[in-house]
């Protein structure tokens, strides 16, 4: 298991971590795939020893849409997941994301289990000048993985956010590597880059969709502590708006429930067998009293008697 730190979170499946409370969902791996482009070096300041520069093989999809200013994305892989399947993988293959080597430092943000903070607005200087890398591991097997010949000065955990990938969609911290790393991107101030990694995916523009009004309210904290209790504020508020929601449907059934017309109260039914026949013997005796005012002349007409 992850260390909790101050966030009180632990990584998603991808490595990036999350600063979620204790009764949120927890993490599954993904199944999605990634896809993107690339950049054609790493700078000296990201890694301790030179990545695929330029002239690397990709599978056809290059990354035209990235400029020379965009920062450095990387991973650890650790093989944990099927390789056709890996998000991962295939961000390398597209020469968007860099394989680290196990021993290779990063000296920019890594999204990782081991992070005791959360990833936050004044990251934003790190990211820009060494980039942001994963740990791509999973969380049956955490205790694989070499986490001290992976350590980075900047290792961080994510906030609350929600899976947009078709496998895990809508669920609390479930994201792949690729919203991982867009998330990171987004709160540090990189859209234009977390936008090019996500439109590899005919489902990536739901990312922002899906958490682009969190985002934004993360983007207003400067320090890990005021990203954690604008979560909480925004987990309070979802929750109180699921109750209100499931009260307001109670209400609908109730109300239904009264709109439906009961059997018994249909016609006569609640009205006693007898008072029919009650109603019957009443108009007889008044015909019967007027009988007595009135009499019938010689042309069969009924008079009123003199």
């Amino acid at each position: 298991m992850a260390p909790r730190g101050r966030g009180r979170g632990r990584g998603t499946s991808a490595g990036a971590g999350k600063g979620g409370r204790n009764n949120t969902p927890r993490v599954q791996r993904d199944r999605s795939q990634y896809g993107g482009s690339g950049f054609s070096e790493i700078p000296a300041s990201a890694v301790d020893q030179p990545l695929r520069g330029e002239g690397s093989e990709s599978d056809g999809e290059g990354g035209d849409e990235l400029l020379a200013s965009e920062v450095p994305v990387a991973m650890w892989d650790f093989d944990h997941c099927d390789p056709r399947k890996c998000s991962g993988k295939k961000l390398a293959r597209l020469d968007l994301m860099q394989e680290l080597r196990v021993g290779q430092r990063f000296q920019g943000v890594v999204m990782s289990p081991k992070g005791t903070q959360v990833v936050c607005p004044a990251d934003k200087d790190i990211v820009a000048a060494a980039g942001v890398a994963v740990v791509e591991c999973s969380w049956a097997r955490l205790e694989e993985i070499p986490f001290n010949k992976i350590k980075s000065p900047h290792e961080r955990l994510l906030p609350y956010l929600v899976a947009a990938n078709p496998v895990n969609y809508g669920k609390p911290y479930k994201l792949t590597c690729v919203e991982a790393i867009a998330a990171a991107l987004y709160i540090t101030g990189f859209d234009a880059q977390a936008e090019v990694l996500l439109s590899k995916f005919s489902w990536g523009h739901s990312f922002w969709e899906v958490n682009g009004p969190i985002i934004e309210r993360y983007r207003t904290c400067t320090t890990p502590e005021s990203v954690i209790e604008m979560q909480e504020v925004m987990i309070r508020e979802m929750e109180r708006e699921q109750d209100e929601r499931k009260r307001a449907k109670e209400e609908i059934e109730e109300a239904g429930d009264l709109l439906i017309e009961n059997p018994n109260h249909a016609g006569g039914a609640w009205r006693p067998h007898h008072s029919d026949e009650e109603e019957e013997s009443e108009e007889e005796e008044e015909e019967e009293e007027d009988d007595g005012e009135y009499e019938i002349d010689k042309l069969g007409n009924r008079i009123k008697k003199l």
